[in-house]
């Protein structure tokens, strides 16, 4: 199965499927606009705008930033117009840092359909770039006290609709992604195991590894989520066929905790990842880095990002 963080952006892009997706966001967000199949219209621009008017808009940056959704842009437009063309800025693209009054790119077209089409172009890289952006001041504050091992993953907790956008822009923020959703990976989290008593754990463990081993497609891993050292040590232990577990998920451990678990982890499986996960934020994020921990995920990156302001200027 496809490893997607090790994949360009150019070719995440494609392979997360994000032209289908986006195609499907701009046709609702069109009838959310327009109406049902972008009639009537944009009313406003038919009382304002002549028909055969033409016009230039540049993409502009009111604030700094981290780009992302730019390469949405021509799976977006059509919905709209065919008769809109987008160009990108030179040495611009999603991944790249903007300052405030930077072009991103310019729109061409008739003046009535860029008016149309305007506030979902906004919309959209406005929100991504903001997940873009909080991504990357996650990932510079996590090494902002030294070199550290640990990578900084995502979560599902996206916007419906919008998490294949919304994954993208995290890599184009410098992080990375976790399972795209409930289809490619499995992780056990506490409420699949709320019922197994901690004698039992290690035999539960390695009987779901099993039946991990007979999914097809294979899943990209194997991860179960603990809360406390002493299951830890059981799930370490858990094998099939000589394998462990791919991941383990360490929710909301203290620091002083999180170094315990790597220590356990190094004696009893050292090829076992251990990922911090849980409350963690920017004050925090340094010092769970510092643990030893492999990976930290973080929901904030997504589902608490502001947007980025960008405005498209007419010419």
């Amino acid at each position: 199965m496809t490893d997607f963080n090790t994949l360009s952006l150019p070719a995440l892009f494609r392979a997360l499927g994000a032209p289908e997706v986006t195609r499907r966001v701009a046709a609702a967000a069109r009838d959310e606009d327009l109406g049902k199949g972008g009639k009537p219209g944009d009313l406003t621009s038919l009382v304002a705008t002549a028909s055969a008017q033409k016009a230039r808009a540049e993409i502009r940056a009111r604030q700094s930033g981290v780009a992302a959704g730019l390469a949405c842009i021509p799976f977006l437009a059509p919905a709209f117009s065919k008769r809109i063309a987008f160009r990108p800025a030179r040495g611009v693209g999603d991944g790249s840092a903007f300052k405030p009054s930077q072009s991103l790119g310019t729109i061409e077209g008739p003046a009535r359909e860029i008016l149309a089409f305007e506030r979902t172009l906004l919309n959209l890289v406005s929100r991504l770039s903001g997940v873009a952006t909080l991504t990357r001041t996650y990932e510079r504050v996590m090494r902002s006290k030294g070199p550290v091992n640990a990578h900084l993953f995502d979560t599902r907790k996206t916007t419906p609709g919008l998490r294949v956008l919304e994954k993208y822009a995290v890599r184009c923020g410098g992080g990375y992604c976790h399972r795209i959703g409930l289809h490619d990976a499995v992780l056990i989290k506490d409420n699949h195991i709320a019922h197994v008593p901690l004698w039992e754990l290690k035999q539960w463990t390695e009987r779901a590894l099993a039946k991990a081993s007979t999914l097809r497609p294979a899943p990209r891993f194997v991860e179960i989520e603990v809360d406390s050292l002493d299951q830890l040590g059981e799930v370490l232990i858990a094998r099939h066929r000589s394998r462990p577990v791919d991941i383990v998920l360490l929710d909301n451990m203290r620091p002083s905790l999180l170094r315990k678990a790597v220590m356990i982890r190094n004696a009893l499986a050292p090829s076992v990842e251990l990922e911090a996960s849980g409350g963690i934020n920017r004050r925090t994020i340094a010092a769970v880095a510092r643990t030893g921990v492999d990976r930290i995920s973080v929901g904030a990156i997504t589902h608490s990002a502001p947007i980025v302001d960008i405005a498209l200027d007419f010419r």
